[in-house]
């Protein structure tokens, strides 16, 4: 199973980013996504989930109306558009197999995300 994050990057308040990540070692159209984020110094934390289909997508409150969760299941690639950055959402992002933040499996290593100017 390998999840790789890309994506990342230093961006300015108010900029914008698409984090990829690709999947291989499972068959991706089967299973339900999430993106995770941690920041220094503090726990994983749930951002967004997206089921098997593309449907339903979900997300935290503080980034709901920025972030877009979306997913290619022909090229087994999950995305998260990020929109209007605020420094408060720097940390490392991660790709996790799972809907739910209680329903997390196999996660990939991640990519760093900072806004700052």
């Amino acid at each position: 199973v390998q999840l790789v994050e890309s994506g990342g990057g230093l961006v300015q308040p108010g900029g914008s980013l698409r984090l990829s990540c690709i999947i291989s070692g499972f068959t991706f159209s089967n299973y339900d996504m999430s993106w995770v984020r941690q920041a220094p110094g503090k726990g994983l934390e749930w951002v967004s989930g997206i089921l098997s289909d593309g449907g339903t997508p979900t997300y935290r409150d503080s980034v709901k109306g920025r972030f877009t969760i979306s997913r290619d299941n022909a090229k087994n690639t999950l995305f998260l558009q990020m929109n209007s950055l605020k420094p408060e959402d720097t940390a490392l992002y991660r790709c996790a197999r799972g809907y739910s933040a209680a329903h997390l499996g196999p996660m990939g290593q991640g990519t760093q995300v900072t806004v700052s100017s």
